[in-house]
């Protein structure tokens, strides 16, 4: 049987939810899903838990701290209780890229670089946005005819701007390496999924556990053309010292994972050592463009 545990919650908090394996003590975690319900009140949207079981009261504890009020617990029956919690995602349309969940496989556009992510938490909210810039990014790189041969993907966690990098330059050397093993496990599963080749050599994806560029792998890889990191502010700023130098000089850098109010410092690191901003970025989920 299926379960499902709604809450309502602000958009920060929505924004701000962490990995539901690092919330729930509970062997099998629920798949976390946000939405905004209501366009005209943009600050208000639910938190959807999707259980495999009934919720205990742990859980519904956690649910509490994530949002306002008391969840609303209803059992869903025989269905798939992953299906259903995925079936709200929308998919990201990026540039050139389609990235969708199992469900809408069948809505793929023609002339599209389509990817199957079928992970929840990679949809949602603030990271489903940072996402989607890393994409543009990516994709209008390609579009001012940039072209790398030498790419790493630092905090991969589904693998998908490792995949996206290696289908905009075909030739290229990726390497995508995560501090989570389960994460690398999961971008492995993703690239089984895509037909994406994986190993060392060119028009390969390379997948590692590293705490940040602490890997003899990306020392042995280094210096990089490009360098995509997707995660944290404050990890963005203290991984500088070690980002900036594993750059080739004339090689790319684009971040992610900062709000607009977190900007600033992030700049400010990376031209202190010696980068230039070429491209800022605009929403409030901020993607910035360094050349070294």
């Amino acid at each position: 049987m299926s379960w499902r545990a709604t809450i309502a919650c602000t958009k920060a908090q929505a924004e701000g939810l962490a990995d539901p394996d690092a919330l729930f003590a509970d062997a099998s975690p629920p798949v976390l899903v946000t939405d905004e319900p209501d366009p005209a009140r943009p600050n208000d949207w639910l938190l959807h838990a999707y259980f495999d079981r009934e919720p205990s009261p742990d859980d519904l504890a956690v649910l509490r701290g994530l949002g306002s009020g008391e969840p609303a617990v209803e059992q869903l029956g025989e269905d798939d209780w992953v299906t259903m919690s995925q079936s709200g995602l929308e998919p990201i349309r990026a540039g050139l890229f389609f990235v969708h969940t199992p469900t809408h496989r069948d809505r793929v556009p023609a002339g599209t670089i389509a990817f199957e992510i079928d992970a929840g938490l990679a949809f949602g909210t603030g990271q489903h946005a940072t996402t989607a810039g890393c994409l543009e990014a990516l994709d209008q790189l390609d579009s001012d005819k940039h072209a790398f041969r030498n790419v790493a993907d630092i905090g991969t966690g589904t693998g998908l701007l490792a995949f996206a990098a290696l289908a905009l330059w075909p030739g290229a050397k990726v390497i995508a390496t995560d501090i989570d093993p389960v994460a690398v496990d999961v971008a492995r599963d993703n690239a089984r999924i895509n037909e994406i080749p994986l190993g060392h050599g060119a028009g390969e994806v390379l997948l590692a556990q590293a705490d940040g560029m602490d890997s003899p792998m990306l020392a042995a890889r280094a210096p990089f053309d490009l360098l995509i990191a997707n995660i944290l502010a404050g990890p963005l700023i203290e991984l500088a010292p070690a980002f900036v130098p594993a750059t080739a000089p004339g090689g790319t850098i684009v971040l992610a994972g900062l709000l607009d109010t977190q900007s600033d410092a992030v700049v400010s690191a990376y031209e202190a050592l010696g980068c230039s901003l070429i491209d800022g970025g605009k929403s409030e989920w901020r993607v910035l463009v360094f050349r070294r």
